[in-house]
C-alpha cells in the first residue's frame, strides 16, 4: 500500500467504470433511472438481481447491466451497436407476432363469412 492507503490493484479503473464515468460527465446525455429486477429460482432458491440503466448520448444508447448472484457480480456495457441490434430484433419479433395473429383473425372472419374491409357478412346469391 502506498501513503494514501490505496493499493495498486484498486487504482486501475475497469471498462465499465470508465465508460459509465465518461458518460456521466459528458453533457447532452439523457439517462433512465436504474431498474432493479430480482429473479428467484423457486426450486433451487437462488436469487439473481439485475440492475439495468440506459444512457442516451450523441453516439446512441449505451446500456449498463449489473448481475449479482451468490457467486459475485458481473458488470457489462452494451454499446450503441448492440443496443440497436437488440431493439431491431425485438421489433422484428413483434412484427412477426402481429402478422401471425392477423392471419389467424382473418381466417376466423373468413370462416364466419365476414368480408375483408367491409365488415359485413357475405350474402350468397
Amino acid at each position: 500500500m502506498d501513503q494514501q492507503g490505496i493499493s495498486a490493484q484498486n487504482t486501475t479503473v475497469n471498462f465499465f467504470d470508465r465508460v459509465r464515468g465518461g458518460l456521466e460527465d459528458a453533457g447532452n446525455t439523457i439517462k433512465t433511472r436504474v431498474a432493479t429486477i430480482r429473479q428467484v429460482q423457486f426450486l433451487v432458491g437462488d436469487v439473481l438481481t439485475y440492475l439495468v440503466e440506459t444512457i442516451r448520448h450523441e453516439g446512441g444508447d449505451t446500456i449498463f447491466i449489473e448481475v449479482t448472484s451468490k457467486d459475485g457480480t458481473i458488470r457489462v456495457v452494451l454499446p450503441p451497436k448492440v443496443a440497436n441490434t437488440i431493439a431491431r430484433q425485438r421489433d422484428a419479433l413483434t412484427k412477426k407476432t402481429r402478422q401471425r395473429v392477423g392471419r389467424e383473425q382473418a381466417a376466423e372472419r373468413k370462416a364466419q363469412g365476414i368480408e375483408p374491409f367491409g365488415g359485413k357478412r357475405y350474402k350468397r346469391s
